[in-house]
């Protein structure tokens, strides 16, 4: 049905190996003119399935390499066709050299994922769990890998799977009442089945709002540490990073430009903004830092209001706090190794809040703690197989889908014509098949494995 592919599937540059990979039914033919194996005696023929074999790639009666070849017949391979992965020394000339010969007797350079499209489309993997393949390389947390791999793995297609019957279980009633009358079933939709929607309902509800959770973990948590000069912002950077990142000093102002590190608390990732002290300044260079602060503030997930425990709230820090989404806001009360001067009372319990002395590195596990259960909504402890949906197809595919029932029960309550629930139930089903690409188009399909590297 496809013509045989190859590609080169290691980054390009120098390395211990590099990997050139075939894919298709001349896979094998192509490495009987290229391949010999270190044992004469051996035959390409006779290589046992998923076997590793060494020898050596020749262009004719040019020696290019000594590798490893691994053998993987079809069905039970990635893509179902037979596979062919050659182990070469790593560098850019030697498995460029490799792919060349490939090319030259029968191979054709693969495009961009279509090696995972194959493995799509000859029925190996759905297509959500295709696009989870891509989200595990570009996993930057322990979090997000989880769910790509429990994408992977296939719990996302099962769930969908489980909504689906449900709502197959009702159009095949509605379709048998309309196609056949005759039957004389008087019931248009039996309560089973009626209870049928209001699951299938609650259970896409449940997925969407998964959504927002599932972004900031794919995406991570866009973090922004501000307050007044002089609080401690660069040194709680410093202690959360472990590391001497910014510059501090007893000098208000010090910071002047924003400073972005990235960090892993407890399984998610966040990109810590160490911003500018705001405060009234003439300086123009000082004022330029503290612009970029705002704008930081503006789009940031979360926001760690830092205040110094050792003096009082001044007005404008007070009003700054006030003007705070309280919902991703955590107060961050430093220096609590020094006397007590700030009256806690002006603090409101509205807000979150946690002590730290970012010098003693005293409360920083509370503070990270703090900072999880606000952005995720629950405790460090919980399960994390959890389903979580981070992709906005398969969330607008779930939200036509609800859309569908919601117009199917509004249907059933008005009375109208069986034939309207089926065609909404249609649109129900259709929306569930999308995120699996039983239902699809090329150009979604070239959208999502364009994102692919080639020889992946």
């Amino acid at each position: 049905m496809f013509k045989t592919i190859t590609a080169i599937s290691t980054p390009r540059g120098e390395g211990a190996i590099g990997i050139v990979r075939i894919s298709g039914s001349d896979a094998f033919d192509i490495l009987k003119k290229i391949f010999k194996l270190k044992v004469l005696t051996k035959s390409v023929d006779n290589l046992k399935n998923f076997s590793l074999n060494y020898g050596y790639i020749y262009d004719g009666e040019r020696l290019i390499d000594e590798v490893l070849v691994a053998i993987m017949k079809k069905p039970n391979t990635f893509t179902k066709e037979n596979m062919v992965e050659i182990q070469c020394h790593g560098g850019f000339l030697v498995t460029q050299k490799i792919l060349e010969v490939t090319i030259k007797y029968g191979a054709i350079l693969a495009e961009q994922g279509e090696f995972t499209k194959r493995a799509f489309l000859n029925g190996r993997i759905s297509l959500e769990q295709a696009e989870s393949i891509m989200d595990l390389i570009h996993s930057t947390s322990d979090r997000s890998m989880s769910n790509s791999i429990s994408t992977l793995q296939g719990k996302l297609s099962e769930k969908i799977s489980e909504i689906k019957t449900q709502l197959l279980d009702v159009i095949s009633h509605v379709n048998v009442v309309i196609d056949y009358p005759e039957e004389g079933i008087d019931e248009p939709l039996p309560e089973n089945l009626y209870q049928n929607l209001g699951f299938a309902k609650k259970s896409i509800e449940s997925l969407l709002l998964t959504y927002q959770k599932g972004k900031k973990i794919k995406e991570g948590i866009k973090t922004a540490i501000i307050g007044k000069p002089n609080v401690g912002k660069s040194s709680i950077l410093n202690a959360l990073l472990k590391e001497e990142r910014a510059i501090v000093t007893h000098i208000p102002g010090t910071t002047r430009d924003i400073i972005e590190e990235n960090i892993h608390i407890h399984g998610i990732s966040l990109k810590l903004i160490d911003t500018a002290g705001i405060r009234e300044t003439d300086d123009i260079i000082e004022q330029m830092g503290i612009d970029k602060s705002m704008i930081a503030l503006e789009s940031a997930d979360l926001v760690l209001f830092i205040v110094d425990l050792s003096r009082e709230f001044e007005t404008d820090e007070r009003a700054l706090l006030e003007s705070l989404d309280v919902s991703k806001t955590i107060i961050v009360m430093n220096k609590s190794d020094l006397k007590l001067y700030l009256d806690l009372k002006l603090i409101q319990e509205k807000y979150k809040k946690v002590t730290i002395s970012a010098i003693q590195e005293n409360g920083l596990e509370q503070l990270e703690k703090t900072i999880y259960e606000l952005i995720l909504n629950e405790k460090i402890e919980a399960k994390m197989d959890d389903i979580l949906i981070d992709n906005i197809r398969h969330k607008t595919a779930l939200e036509k889908s609800l859309l569908g029932i919601k117009q199917v029960q509004e249907t059933i309550s008005n009375g109208f014509p069986l034939d309207l629930i089926a065609i909404d139930l249609k649109d129900a089903i259709d929306g569930l098949s999308e995120i699996t690409g039983e239902i699809t188009n090329e150009d979604i399909l070239d959208n999502i494995f364009k994102k692919f590297c080639v020889g992946k």
